[in-house]
């Protein structure tokens, strides 16, 4: 008998696989970046079908098996439709950059607050400074990972996960340096 675990997560990018089945990039709260396959879920009798759609945060149950992880339920948080557009496409342009940069689960509490407040300040109907919310998503995610130093840019951004205005105010002031502490840790990672 295997373990089922619930966990919240938030699906960075989902792939078909064979007829109705799926895989899905999650980044969960417990396991850090988790790859899971949902059996039947493209049918239209599935009930993981809405909680599990792309850039979605969901709470899910996780059975690891002998082949990996396995998607047995979900039930969704927020999805990303009828929100902002330039919000979704900046957040899939944040989940696409955390696929690309995470190998192997990792549990990482500060990592998955990070995107979890950027999914929620982005995953509005009208959202404002979505280039700031993006930009500082971006450095608290390389922050995270160990490509950027918080010492080196000398702000209390990396200090917490928020996006209140007064922290947007802040980034902005600071976006210069930002952007090139980013593109410098980028041009490092080697994508």
């Amino acid at each position: 008998m295997y373990q089922k675990y619930q966990t919240d997560a938030i699906v960075l990018a989902a792939h078909e696989y064979g007829e109705a089945d799926k895989t899905f990039a999650l980044y969960t709260r417990d396991f850090g970046l988790v790859r899971a396959r949902a059996t039947s879920v493209r049918s239209e009798k599935s009930k993981m079908r809405y909680a599990l759609q792309p850039y979605a945060r969901a709470n899910v149950s996780l059975v690891r098996g002998k082949s990996g992880w396995r998607a047995a339920g979900a039930t969704a948080s927020t999805a990303a439709t009828g929100k902002d557009p330039k919000g979704v496409s900046a957040f899939a342009r944040i989940s696409e950059l955390v696929v690309k940069l995470v190998h192997g689960e990792d549990h990482d509490e500060y990592l998955f607050d990070a995107l979890a407040e950027a999914h929620q300040a982005l995953m509005r109907e009208q959202v404002e400074s979505v280039a700031t919310i993006e930009i500082v998503a971006v450095a608290r995610i390389l922050y995270a990972l160990g490509y950027l130093s918080a010492e080196a840019l000398e702000t209390a951004l990396f200090t917490h996960t928020a996006y209140a205005d007064t922290h947007l105010r802040e980034a902005e002031v600071i976006q210069d340096a930002l952007l090139l502490s980013i593109n410098k840790a980028l041009s490092q990672t080697h994508l």
